[in-house]
């Protein structure tokens, strides 16, 4: 029975985790690059359009009003990133069907260009072109964050020799829509849900080794899926089935393969 425990305590440690640096501390690590995921590479990967269409976004922001869940103390920090919309604006400029403009920050660009504005008036140069308009806005947002959505775990001791795992899954919910400057028009809409997955593993060994001597063994570790990532990869599948649905109802086209 100890033989069997021990197995079990062995695969269950081994099989949680994808190396041993899992169980290491962390450590200091210079600034990375983030790489493309998969559903961003799917997105790069659709056929090439016509042409790219001028597109706006004004806010693409958490609609949940969650704010993180704390023991004992009130929490402002909210649960879901707020930068969705910057989010967005580098999944659109990415792609090769959308061409985004500023619109965000559209008070610092008027703001700026008064001042470019007053120096080419004294340099006598000629005016700024006009900004670029939008046909398309894009609108939206992220409208739920279910949390303990589906929880469990598995676990063994005997003789004082043991090991547990537990996991956890949260969902966030993402709508998008593109919209017709001129008519006003739902041209587009599409939704997707991405979990969000958290992981703990513990494994431990209590029990005397000889009179009066007790050994005391207790390891383990945590993952929990970063929150940016999930509405990350939920915006640039959103954005992929924005692409695919508007080529099916005809919105827009795909340039024919030569």
């Amino acid at each position: 029975m100890k033989k069997i425990l021990l197995t079990f305590a062995a695969t269950l440690l081994l099989g949680g985790c994808s190396s041993m640096t899992n169980w290491a501390p962390p450590y200091e690590q210079d600034a990375t690059v983030i790489e493309n995921s998969d559903s961003l590479n799917a997105l790069l990967a659709l056929p090439k359009p016509v042409g790219r269409i001028p597109v706006s976004v004004y806010g693409f922001r958490d609609q949940t009003g969650q704010y993180k869940p704390t023991t004992g103390a009130s929490s402002f920090s909210t649960a879901v990133t707020q930068g969705a919309t910057s989010i967005l604006m580098q999944t659109l400029g990415e792609t090769s069907w959308f061409m985004p403009v500023e619109r965000e920050g559209l008070q610092n660009i008027l703001t700026e260009r008064k001042i470019v504005r007053a120096a080419n008036a004294e340099n006598d140069q000629s005016e700024l072109p006009p900004l670029t308009t939008a046909k398309i806005i894009i609108e939206g947002g992220i409208v739920s964050y279910d949390t303990n959505t589906r929880t469990g775990g598995m676990g063994a001791e005997y003789f004082g020799i043991g090991a547990s795992t537990l996991y956890r899954e949260d969902q966030i919910t993402v709508f998008m829509r593109a919209v017709d400057v001129r008519t006003g028009q739902v041209l587009v809409s599409v939704s997707t849900n991405k979990k969000v997955l958290s992981q703990e593993i513990r494994a431990g060994l209590f029990r005397y080794v000889s009179y009066k001597r007790l050994l005391e063994i207790e390891t383990g570790f945590t993952t929990n899926e970063p929150m940016f990532e999930c509405v990350k990869q939920s915006i640039e599948k959103a954005v992929g089935e924005l692409v695919i649905k508007g080529i099916d109802k005809g919105v827009w086209r795909a340039r024919e393969a030569a």
